[in-house]
């Protein structure tokens, strides 16, 4: 029984665990800034720390990112994926611990011959458990680990994508508006300048040509409407596909020429904000899963020692 504890003990403790311990892989970064005569002032500061709703002030465009955050399937998509990650986690997790199967049985009747009743209850259980000398179960843990965090940053990818594109096409929807409101004054305008010219023409102080002429700007900027109309209906339908509805429009908030204009990124900024990329910690935290399996596969060249138990009665 003693040398069974010890065992067991043994299997437990933190013993070798086979493959290689993950390190960081070392980038060796320039010691300069590319065409900066002075040395830049540097700063660990990033307007991409800031939440979106203090980037964006308009409400309208606030709006339309929480239905986005909160219909997209893409999104969606991305957090069933975190929740398929952490039940896997678990799932590798419990393979640390003994496994344990129970199983009943009851069979009853009456016999023919001797006309007695008879009862017959059966209960087994079978217990198991893997000693982790080499380490397997401890490194598929650890990359099950990893997974889900790489799961965690990919889910944030799709976020800040998500975010970005519906601004970039709220914005565009927005110069779509100007240029089609600028548009329509210019035809205005011109159909001022066409029957002027005609007046003029009637009193003999301009030419049939100059009315053609006018005539031609105005043909132009109506011309203009219809695929500005087109273009706009179209970053709609982009934005509600973004949104997760059908086509519609799109209702707007303050107007271009009113949006507040993000500050200028400033020269010199440090490269270890890149580390600050969801989609690079997604990479890396691959890379430290890919690191686990390697471990996992040499483990396999080692025996497997498990401790097996079975009872029961009748």
């Amino acid at each position: 029984m003693s040398c069974l504890a010890v065992l067991i003990a043994s299997g437990l403790a933190a013993g070798c665990a086979v493959g290689p311990n993950y390190h960081r892989p070392a980038v060796v970064t320039p010691p300069a800034f590319r065409d900066l005569n002075e040395s830049p002032q540097t700063q660990t500061a990033s307007y991409a720390d800031l939440p979106w709703w203090q980037v964006f002030q308009d409400p309208k465009l606030q709006d339309l990112i929480r239905i986005a955050l909160k219909q997209n399937f893409d999104v969606q998509i991305a957090t069933e994926r975190i929740n398929e990650a952490r039940a896997q986690v678990t799932v590798t997790r419990s393979s640390l611990f003994p496994q344990i199967q129970s199983n009943a049985a009851f069979n009853g009747g009456k016999e023919n011959l001797e006309q007695s009743r008879y009862n017959f209850l059966l209960l087994t259980t079978d217990a198991a458990f893997q000693l982790d000398l080499f380490g397997k179960l401890r490194r598929a843990t650890e990359a099950s680990r990893a997974q889900l965090l790489a799961t965690e940053d990919a889910r944030q990818t799709v976020i800040l994508t998500l975010v970005s594109d519906v601004a970039s096409n709220y914005f565009a929807l927005l110069q779509l508006d100007l240029q089609l409101q600028i548009t329509q004054d210019t035809v205005k305008t011109q159909e001022d300048s066409v029957r002027l010219t005609k007046l003029r023409v009637k009193h003999g102080v301009a030419t049939k040509l100059d009315v053609l002429q006018a005539q031609q700007v105005l043909d132009t900027a109506n011309a203009q409407i219809p695929d500005l109309e087109r273009q706009i209906a179209q970053e709609e339908d982009a934005i509600s596909i973004l949104l997760g509805n059908y086509p519609q429009a799109v209702p707007r908030g303050l107007p271009l020429i009113e949006q507040s204009l993000p500050p200028e990124v400033p020269p010199g900024l440090p490269s270890s904000l890149i580390e600050r990329r969801p989609d690079i910690r997604e990479a890396e935290h691959t890379l430290v899963a890919a690191n686990a399996e390697v471990g996992v596969a040499k483990a396999q060249f080692f025996p497997q020692i498990s401790l097996t138990g079975a009872g029961g009665g009748a």
